[in-house]
């Protein structure tokens, strides 16, 4: 990839076939804008310094090692070589240990993703495992010593190459079953689930990366623009916090069935009795009130 380097080269192997490749970070955080600390009073740089937790002495960079705590406070001292001997040793292969179906592996598992791409003299074969993969519709699973750690990798075909995705270990996972452990069991049916299903479908679409803002970067760099350029600092634009409601409710006016600011409230069969009443009597009083005036009058005698 021009313009970049590998993060590690080597070969991938299947089978018996092997070719040259090479690794590319496939997502990196290098844009986003960091901050330097800097001394208030003279405006430099703060260079961070080791200091003794007991003695609150400066310990210089050739008086420090590696320690592992056993108990409060209480440390087993180990050499930084004995440390690098427990590095295992790295043939640099990508050995494919076997072909799995794409959904197989969970994406919780999934660590970091990385471009694998083949060197000049074994594109023919990155190509036949790349498309034999792609018309079988399957995903290779290979292991090797990257970045000093035996590494387990899920390859993929992706465009005109492979994308290779380091995978957790089964214990740096947390498991499901605690997460949701307390989430009672809940079957939604009848009108709420026609409602939702109406509501997915009415706004399915496509996943469009570039749509998805960044509002925090994108706040920082306003922050930074404004103040390189002596204006006013931008004002934080105030957000409606969502509340709870009536599920139901929410639900048919997702859907478009709530009701709109136009509707006039529509009496209960109770209240249009009730009215109905009130008019007849009204009629009937007055019916009585003009028979009153047409009656002829009598005269005291």
């Amino acid at each position: 990839m021009a313009g970049q380097r590998a993060q590690w080269k080597g070969f991938i192997k299947f089978g018996e076939v092997s070719c040259g490749v090479a690794l590319y970070t496939a997502a990196s955080t290098s844009e986003r804008i960091t901050f330097n600390t800097i001394n208030t009073a003279t405006g430099n740089r703060v260079n961070r310094v080791f200091i003794d937790s007991d003695t609150e002495e400066p310990v210089p960079k050739e008086a420090q090692t590696k320690g592992f705590e056993i108990e409060n406070g209480q440390y087993i001292i180990i050499d930084p070589d004995e440390v690098a001997a427990t590095i295992p040793e790295s043939n640099k292969t990508l050995e494919v240990e076997a072909f799995i179906p794409c959904s197989d592996v969970d994406d919780v598992y999934f660590d970091k993703p990385y471009y694998l791409t083949p060197d000049k003299m074994g594109t023919d074969a990155f190509a036949a495992l790349r498309d034999g993969m792609r018309k079988s519709k399957v995903a290779a699973i290979a292991r090797t010593v990257l970045f000093r750690r035996m590494r387990t990798v899920l390859i993929r075909p992706h465009g005109k190459g492979l994308i290779a995705t380091t995978l957790n270990y089964d214990y740096e996972v947390r498991s499901s079953k605690k997460a949701f452990e307390e989430m009672p069991k809940i079957t939604i049916q009848g009108e709420m689930l026609d409602l939702a299903k109406h509501i997915i479908a009415t706004k399915k679409g496509d996943f469009d990366p570039a749509a998805f803002d960044h509002r925090y970067e994108a706040a920082l760099a306003e922050l930074v623009k404004a103040k390189m350029e002596g204006k006013a600092l931008p004002k934080r634009k105030k957000v409606e916090v969502s509340k709870p409601n009536d599920l139901l409710a929410a639900l048919r006016e997702s859907a478009g069935l709530g009701k709109s600011k136009d509707d006039k409230p529509k009496r209960t069969a109770a209240n249009a009795n009730k009215g109905a009443g009130r008019q007849r009597a009204a009629r009937g009083a007055a019916k009585g009130s003009a028979a009153s005036k047409a009656a002829p009058q009598r005269k005291a005698g």
